[in-house]
């Protein structure tokens, strides 16, 4: 195993990028991705039928229905079965965070014990009221990746999400447990990964939480042995910071280019962390979103590759994520891009057959322009 993952480490992005996904994916439309759960009262079957009907890859975020069902587990099954029910090609991924030991799941009363993460005073580390578990122990790497095996093999998983790649690599972190344990934290992450996809197959998709083309990331690392990456806070509606995002650009337009699929998500201009937003009537929150979806869209069709889906709301939890609403734009004939984008400044402009897109990241101007 540790001659192998050396060996990958070593590796070019583009030359561990087989393009093998099962995936559905079409440029007739902007090609779309779901990312949701209500953890107390499950989807309705309406929702059921809009998330079919609309998304043929789709995230089931972490806790889902656990209070309904008793068990995250449980509740994703039965989402699952739903919502294949209705759309056979769709591909559900069950979220499973890489380092924190979140509740609700079953699977936590095999979680090894002595397993969790202490700091170098021996003192537990916690964020949100779950711990973090310590990875370099290979009986906490074998329960994730079984864990990970059980959702595929028995709760009709499409696959894995994994979450929060880069929590072990904040300054923060390697400080309360030092370089060496940090390095450590990390391996056995890697290890983890390499281990579920050897046992989930490669027919299987995953998709970590984070990209990045620097070679000494995690996120450089992983992403050769995963499918593909979300980046998560790509753009927002309201906001322009223009360094960030060309180096954002640049990175998924690298990563996109090598073959690996990319669920973009960005934001109306608001999330759930924004009161005064979310004390809103729902239907303002809609307009709101509807007249800031330009920006976003068109960032998105300048990076945009074969297996890269959009992704836009405001939250990941509850009745009220922002998932189920209808935007024009995305139901508009596009047709597959002409070519990469050209850049010019801080201005980019691309052709597809259906839309011409262009986006300035000084002034945050933007249009697409359907033909």
């Amino acid at each position: 195993m540790n001659k192998l993952l050396a060996l990958i480490i070593a590796l070019p992005l583009a030359a561990v990028c087989a393009p093998r996904y099962n995936v559905p994916f079409s440029w007739d439309t902007v090609p779309v991705y779901a990312h949701l759960a209500n953890a107390v009262e499950d989807f309705t079957p309406e929702q059921h039928d809009f998330l079919a009907e609309n998304f043929d890859l789709i995230t089931i975020e972490k806790g889902h229905a656990k209070r309904k069902y008793g068990n995250a587990e449980q509740g994703f099954a039965i989402a699952v079965k739903e919502i294949k029910k209705r759309n056979p090609k769709a591909k559900v991924l069950f979220y499973w965070n890489s380092c924190i030991k979140i509740g609700g799941y079953k699977h936590n009363e095999k979680f090894p014990e002595g397993g969790d993460l202490v700091n170098r005073d021996g003192e537990l580390m916690t964020i949100f009221n779950s711990s973090f578990i310590d990875l370099s122990q290979r009986d906490v790497q074998k329960w994730w990746a079984d864990t990970a095996n059980f959702a595929v093999r028995k709760c009709g998983a499409d696959g894995i999400f994994v979450d929060a790649i880069g929590k072990y690599s904040r300054e923060s972190r390697i400080n309360q447990v030092g370089e060496k344990k940090g390095r450590a934290l990390n391996k056995g992450m890697l290890s983890m990964v390499m281990d579920t996809r050897s046992k989930i197959g490669s027919s299987k998709i995953l998709i970590q939480n984070g990209v990045s083309i620097d070679r000494d990331n995690i996120g450089y690392k992983m992403l050769k042995v995963t499918d593909g990456a979300m980046k998560e806070h790509f753009v927002s509606g309201n906001h322009v910071d223009k360094e960030k995002v060309a180096e954002a650009i640049e990175t998924l337009q690298k990563a996109g280019r090598a073959g690996k699929m990319l669920v973009i998500k960005t934001w109306p201009g608001f999330d759930w962390r924004d009161k005064e937003a979310m004390d809103k009537p729902r239907e303002e929150r809609i307009k709101i979103a509807r007249e800031a979806i330009t920006f976003p869209l068109a960032c998105f069709l300048i990076v945009a590759e074969p297996y890269s889906y959009f992704c836009y709301t405001w939250s990941y939890q509850g009745n009220d994520t922002g998932t189920f609403v209808e935007y024009p734009e995305l139901k508009k004939p596009l047709g597959p891009p002409k070519g990469p984008a050209q850049r010019k400044g801080w201005k980019y402009k691309r052709e597809f057959a259906r839309a011409s897109v262009f986006v300035d990241l000084e002034t945050g101007e933007a249009k697409i322009d359907w033909k």
